[in-house]
């Protein structure tokens, strides 16, 4: 007797391969990842970029610094990262070398509409061929050149956009609400710190609290990309 052939449609096991109303579910499926995954914000204000993300530390047991949610790619660049942490890794290691080879080549850093489409192109990538998974990660890109402070977004799907803020990761849509009501151009960085972490209050579970042990904020300026420290925060969110 033959064994019995799965019902499951072949276009819902590939990731190249389209269903007959037009999608891909395994990037459908990488991106369900995603929602699942702790938030992570981002926000322009008037001298750089402010990204902020809830590290939701499980247990008391956890060292707070060794949960990775920011990460440097370039001077000037980092991202935050929403999904699974091990494809996050391995997409931060491959935009690291990209930013290195473009100061070899050229001499200067990369852009970061640059370095933007270079992630978003490996995603996309890893959606159209064969014996490859689509990252389960999403990311909020930042960072300043000479065209000025920059947010971008990346999705499983390797689809790209600018914001002048967005929010990845659970529960995004009430981190969204804060800053459509919230957000103005030329934000102080007190201001976009306390818009962020309202909006990382609003996002997670009803039964958890908001704290400065679960949470990270880290700027991208002139001087370059660095973490705030729990009392940086503490004088301005009193």
């Amino acid at each position: 007797m033959y064994p019995m052939q799965s019902k499951v449609p072949s276009y819902d096991k590939s990731s190249t391969m389209f269903s007959p109303d037009g999608r891909l579910y395994q990037v459908e499926y990488a991106s369900k990842i995603v929602d699942q995954g702790t938030t992570g914000v981002g926000i322009v204000y008037k001298d750089g970029v402010l990204i902020a993300a809830d590290k939701c530390i499980s247990s008391r047991l956890v060292k707070p610094e060794s949960i990775e949610k920011i990460f440097k790619i370039d001077e000037k660049i980092a991202v935050v990262s929403a999904g699974l942490v091990g494809d996050a890794r391995r997409l931060v290691g491959i935009a690291r070398r990209q930013a290195q080879d473009n100061k070899m080549v050229f001499s200067e850093p990369i852009q970061v509409q640059v370095m933007s489409k270079e992630i978003a192109e490996t995603k996309q990538a890893f959606t159209q061929y064969g014996g490859l998974r689509p990252f389960g990660v999403s990311f909020i890109i930042a960072g300043i050149d000479e065209k000025g402070p920059q947010l971008f977004q990346t999705e499983p799907s390797g689809a790209l956009a600018e914001y002048k803020s967005i929010a990845i990761g659970r529960n995004k849509e009430n981190a969204m609400n804060v800053f459509e009501k919230d957000f103005k151009e030329n934000l102080s960085l007190e201001k976009a710190i306390t818009i962020a972490y309202e909006a990382l209050a609003k996002s997670i579970p009803e039964k958890e609290k908001i704290s400065l042990t679960r949470v990270e904020f880290a700027i991208i300026d002139a001087n370059g990309f660095r973490f705030l420290n729990e009392s940086e925060l503490k004088n301005i969110l009193k």
